[in-house]
Formats: C-alpha cells, structure tokens, sequence
C-alpha cells in the first residue's frame, strides 16, 4: 500500500524540492505538479510530488495518519478527533450511486 505524506516545501530546487513532513526531511521529485514555492504544502508519494494541498488540507491528512498510528498501536478510543468531519456525520451516497438505488 502507498500512503501519500503532507510534506512542505523548504527548498525549490527546479524539478525537485527539499520539503520535510512527519519528521522527515526528503528531495521530492516536482516534475507532475511543477515547482512550487517554499512553505507550499504537497501530498508525497514515494518520494515524488503529486498533488499542492492547502494547508488546511495538509492538517486533515496529518490527523488521518496519526489516527491511523494510533489504530495500530492498540489505541481504540476517542478515535473521532482524529477524523473531525466524518465524526457524527450520518454518510451519504454519491448523487450518481443514489439514481441506481
């Protein structure tokens, strides 16, 4: 499984950033999004760049991966602040799943 990272651009460097995220810091390929500024925040997949991201939205990516941690070290509750806007949402079909019902 590949997990896209929120990492945020420290360094342009053309085709390539130094950005750090989750206590990394990585050369991330720029070629798929193009080069972008520093403090610009991208979603990292191996080492390359594939998406810009609000800062906003880096926030929720990161929250999701601590949550996933989480899970996975045993933790099971209070697992809702984790996913602030899923928690008590009743889900909903896609417009275009809800015609085929």
């Amino acid at each position: 499984m590949c997990v896209g990272i929120p990492m945020r651009v420290v360094e342009p460097r053309g085709g390539e950033a130094l950005a750090e995220g989750r206590g990394q810091r990585q050369l991330l390929d720029m070629l798929l999004i193009g080069p972008q500024p520093a403090d610009t925040w991208v979603l990292a997949y191996l080492g390359t760049a594939r998406e810009v991201l609000s800062a906003e939205r880096a926030g929720e990516v990161d929250a999701a991966l601590d949550g996933l941690e989480a899970v996975l070290s045993g933790e099971t509750e209070n697992l809702d602040r984790f996913f602030p806007g899923l928690a008590g949402r009743v889900p909903e079909l896609p417009d275009f799943l809800k015609e085929k019902q």
